[in-house]
This record gives C-alpha cells, sequence and structure tokens, in this order.
C-alpha cells in the first residue's frame, strides 16, 4: 500500500498534545481512537509518512478499525481526508485545536508537505461536516457500517461492571477466561468481554470459541479478541460455528502437530478434535504433544492419532506438567517393568510410560 502523508495547520518540530484535546476529546474516545490519534501526532512531528495498513500493524487492528478511528475524529472536526477521484485516502489533515477551526476552512487548507496516493477501497469521500455526519449512517461496498455505536466499545462506569461480574452467566465468562489466559483479568479486560456481551450480542459459546481460537493463535492481548471479535459480528457470526467457517483455517499447532506425526494432509475434523484436546483439555505445552508424536511416529505407521491420544491421555491421568515428569514415569516404569526376552526387537530400548505399547498396537491394527 501507498504512503500517507499528514500534515497540520501550525507545523512545529516537536510532539505537542493540545489541552483542549485532553479536556474535551479523550475521555470519550476509545482506546483504538486515541492510539491512531496520538500516532498521527507523532509521525505530523517528525515529518515522516505512513500508510494505513502501517497504522494496522502497529498497533494489531484491521485496516477498517483504522479507517473507522479516522472517520471518528473526522467527525469530531479534529482532522479532515484527502480523497482522490477515485475515492482514496492521499491525506490527512490534523486541525490546530488551539483555536476553533471551521470544518470547510480546514479542508481548503494547503498541505505542508507532498501528498502521495494510498489505497483503501474502505473510504468515502467526506468534504464538510454535514457530510461525515451523513456517513456514520452508511455502508460501505462489503456492507459494513463505519460509525455504528455497536461497533464502538463505551466506558463502563463501575456499577456496570460490578453487574456485569455479579451475572451468573457472565461469571462463568469470566472464569473461563481467566483460565484461558492463566492470569486474572484486569478492569480493561473485563469492560472489553462485556462489550463483546453487550453490544455485540455474543453468546456464552461464542465467547468462549472466540477466547479459544485466540489463545490457540498465541493471542493472548484483550484487544486482539476485541478486533476479532468486531469482524466476526461484521460478517454477522452467531454461532461458532459460523466462527469457524469465517476463520476459514485452523491454529499453528494444528498444523505443526500435524507435522510432526508426519502427514502433510488437510487435518479432518477428527484428527482437530485430538489435537484440541491435547491443547485444551489436557493442557499439555507444545513440548509434551511433540514428545508424544515423536514416540508414535517411531512406533507405528498406522492410526497415529489414537495412538497418540492413548500416550497423552496416560500422562495426563498421571500428572504430567512438563518433560521433567515424562522421565519420571519412564524410570519408575523401568524400575518396575523387567526387559522383554525378545533381544531382537528393535523398539526394545525404546522409553516407555506405564502401558504396554505393543499391546496397544494390536489393539489399534484390531479395530
Amino acid at each position: 500500500m501507498n504512503r500517507l502523508t499528514i500534515y497540520q495547520d501550525n507545523y512545529a518540530d516537536s510532539t505537542v498534545i493540545s489541552n483542549r484535546f485532553i479536556d474535551e476529546y479523550m475521555q470519550d474516545a476509545n482506546d483504538a481512537q486515541l492510539k491512531i490519534y496520538l500516532y498521527l501526532i507523532r509521525m505530523m512531528s517528525a515529518r515522516r509518512s505512513t500508510s494505513i495498513s502501517d497504522i494496522a500493524d502497529l498497533f494489531n487492528y484491521t485496516e477498517k478499525d483504522v479507517i473507522r478511528a479516522l472517520k471518528y475524529w473526522e467527525k469530531k472536526h479534529l482532522l479532515s481526508l484527502d480523497h482522490d477521484e477515485h475515492k482514496n485516502v492521499t491525506g490527512i489533515h490534523l486541525m490546530d485545536l488551539t483555536t476553533p477551526v471551521p470544518a470547510a476552512a480546514a479542508s481548503a487548507a494547503a498541505p505542508l508537505a507532498s501528498v502521495v496516493p494510498i489505497s483503501s477501497k474502505f473510504v468515502q469521500p467526506v468534504t464538510t461536516a454535514a457530510a461525515v455526519h451523513e456517513e456514520a449512517d452508511s455502508v460501505d461496498p462489503a456492507g459494513d457500517s463505519f460509525e455504528e455505536d455497536i461497533y464502538v466499545k463505551p466506558n463502563y462506569s463501575l456499577d456496570e461492571l460490578k453487574a456485569f461480574k455479579s451475572d451468573e452467566t457472565t461469571s462463568r465468562i469470566l472464569f473461563v477466561a481467566e483460565q484461558y489466559l492463566k492470569r486474572p483479568l484486569s478492569t480493561k479486560d473485563i469492560q472489553t468481554i462485556l462489550f463483546i456481551s453487550d453490544k455485540l450480542a455474543f453468546s456464552e459459546d461464542l465467547i468462549d470459541h472466540l477466547i479459544q481460537y485466540c489463545v490457540d493463535l498465541g493471542k493472548k492481548d484483550l484487544s486482539y479478541m476485541e478486533t476479532v471479535a468486531i469482524s466476526w459480528a461484521k460478517k454477522g457470526v452467531k454461532t461458532p460455528k459460523q466462527a469457524a467457517r469465517v476463520s476459514n483455517k485452523y491454529e499453528r499447532s494444528v498444523y505443526e502437530v500435524m507435522n510432526a506425526l508426519g502427514k502433510d494432509t488437510v487435518p479432518t475434523r477428527g484428527e482437530v478434535t485430538f489435537i484440541r484436546r491435547w491443547t485444551r483439555e489436557y493442557g499439555f505445552t507444545m513440548d509434551i504433544i511433540f514428545e508424544a508424536c515423536e514416540r508414535t511416529v517411531l512406533k507405528t505407521d498406522k492410526n497415529r492419532f489414537p495412538f497418540a491420544e492413548s500416550i497423552l491421555k496416560s500422562w495426563y491421568e498421571a500428572g504430567v506438567h512438563n518433560i521433567h515428569d515424562i522421565q519420571s514415569l519412564d524410570e519408575d516404569y523401568h524400575k518396575t517393568k523387567p526387559a522383554k526376552p525378545d533381544a531382537g526387537n528393535k523398539f526394545n530400548q525404546f522409553r516407555q510410560n506405564n502401558y504396554d505399547f505393543d499391546l496397544l498396537e494390536q489393539e489399534l491394527i484390531s479395530n
């Protein structure tokens, strides 16, 4: 994507935040809107160019999130957007907050730097305050509204948060979230989950699926989950099944385990069920799962998922939490069970647990 130059009426070689912005605008803006506006001030002060995709990558937002924030500030008359004949954004004009500036006057001001094109199919042309107000109720070509209140997280009061936490259903959601994130939730985290439940109308099952999906991707930041939730809401996702179709891909751990078991095909639903059980129900880290996969591959060419399941289930029941626990089980096994008399068995020296691999393999093959 092409570069975007930011310019201002009264340029100064420093990053200065107006007191008027703090007093009048900051309290009503959400996290994304604040971050993006402050970032624009920083880039403008340094005379650097940026792009919508750069901003999205920096803050882990979608490009639609960035444009939505820009349109929010345009509606507040803190900036105006320049467009080309194809309705693409070509520049951002930051307003001088030291004195009120009419929108029409701001749009006529000359830039202090050259403006370069930037491609964005999501932006509609806005030149006046009236046009911005009209845009708030419009829908983009993909069917997504830019300024619908449903996608803007409100500042919930303490009473609202207390009521949310005391509700039986939402208290379960918060408990589940803490288990997945493996940490207590902050007030900000609870606000995000309340927003997803309240404004986006996600069910308990869908929120559970959302958290699992993000955690499996290695994303435990609630702001990332909020971004995903908004994206799903705009696509009309109401159930975990719909969310799975929209996501259109499995988490990275699924493919890593498939590779560890010597499989290069698209994972089946049954195989995904096995892997998610190991990571979610059993709570095993990838090093433990890879250890089971290695033992499985060395032992059998068939029924590898059920075979690995038997290993991991026995470790789960034995209370395994790390590789050292597995080593201890192996040592205990060798102390209590003598070696098999068949010296020609190439698997004789293979580390084993408190189950009979050969018997298990025969059972799997016979099934």
